[in-house]
């Protein structure tokens, strides 16, 4: 694996939690992934993916290269802002995980919102290469099941307030149930690889300041 250097990685002072110890290789993943979620991607960071990796969050669930890059650099592409307030590793197995809490800012509108959230980093040992990312808002995952919400939930105004202000954030609101939601996070991750330009190589990469 490159080091992370060689792969303009930008975080590098990874905070753990007390008697959590990273090596090498995981402070390599924690990094680029942090540098992701901050709206700081490359391809060379991107390479450390596996060309089959998912990227899941409580919005979509994008399989693949072209639909996890997608993902990554549509960050820029929809937020003037990207602030990260907290991380810490908590966990060193596989997956890594990591609290993050980070605050963004939609362009045009400046609609501002802070996310907390529970990321799982899992990654093949033998290539080094991630498998897959979950961002878990709030800790958890939508299933897509709708007995798995309660009614309380249901009859809780400010519950469907969240739900909704999730999918207007990017620009998805048409969602009414967990089954509903579960269409929609694939259908984010079909739609935003027509509308985000992932670049071709890494000169058009470091035009837009991503090298």
């Amino acid at each position: 694996m490159a080091s992370g250097s060689d792969l303009g990685i930008e975080n590098t002072n990874i905070k753990t939690a007390p008697g959590v110890t990273l090596d090498e290789q995981q402070k390599t993943l924690v990094g680029s992934v942090l540098d992701l979620f901050a709206g700081r991607p490359s391809l060379k960071k991107l390479s450390l993916w596996d060309d089959n990796g998912v990227f899941e969050d409580n919005i979509t669930i994008a399989t693949g290269r072209k639909q996890f890059e997608a993902q990554w650099y549509g960050l820029q592409t929809a937020f003037s802002e990207i602030e990260r307030l907290h991380h810490e590793v908590a966990s060193a197995g596989n997956p890594i995980g990591m609290d993050l809490k980070t605050r963004y800012v939609t362009k045009g509108i400046s609609k501002e919102q802070t996310i907390e959230s529970r990321v799982n980093i899992f990654y093949d040992k033998d290539t080094g290469k991630i498998t897959k990312v979950q961002d878990k808002w709030g800790g958890e995952l939508p299933d897509s099941s709708f007995k798995n919400v309660s009614i309380e939930q249901l009859l809780d105004p400010w519950w469907w307030v969240h739900y909704a202000e999730g999918w207007a954030w990017w620009m998805w609101s048409f969602t009414w149930d967990t089954w509903w939601w579960q269409a929609m996070r694939n259908l984010n991750s079909v739609t935003v690889p027509q509308m985000v330009s992932v670049p071709k190589n890494d000169e058009e990469d470091a035009k837009r300041g991503n090298q």
